[in-house]
């Protein structure tokens, strides 16, 4: 299976985070499944580092590569037919990094993992 993080599950899967469904945390560590962490939501995630939204282990430029490859997750550039899909989405739900994830989720053929209730208005398949 095809997996795709919000930004959210993969902060709260590395830190070891209750707030992760262990629903979600079983799927997500199911070594026959590939896991993708979006580079928006890297970009997401630096943003708030710089506006004291989001305060991490260790520094950003060491963790997250460091846990995406101990964690075997993938990183998924933004490509072009993504963003066609982006600007047909309806605006169900405005924030542009979940906008994103919703249009590579559907282009890629990938499941969801996020706990964003919203998301379940877009044709996305949806786990938490």
């Amino acid at each position: 299976m095809r997996i795709l993080l919000d930004t959210h599950t993969f902060i709260w899967f590395i830190e070891g985070n209750e707030q992760l469904s262990d629903a979600a945390r079983q799927l997500i560590e199911e070594p026959s499944n590939q896991i993708f962490l979006s580079v928006a939501s890297q970009w997401e995630m630096i943003i708030k580092i710089s506006l004291g939204k989001l305060k991490l282990a260790s520094p950003f430029e060491t963790l997250i590569p460091k846990m995406m490859r101990d964690n075997d997750i993938s990183l998924l550039n933004i490509a072009f037919e993504q963003l066609v899909a982006l600007s047909q989405l309806p605006l169900y739900h405005r924030d542009p990094f979940d906008r994103l994830l919703i249009a590579q989720a559907i282009t890629e053929q990938c499941v969801l993992i996020s706990k964003d209730a919203i998301f379940t208005a877009y044709p996305v398949k949806l786990f938490w």
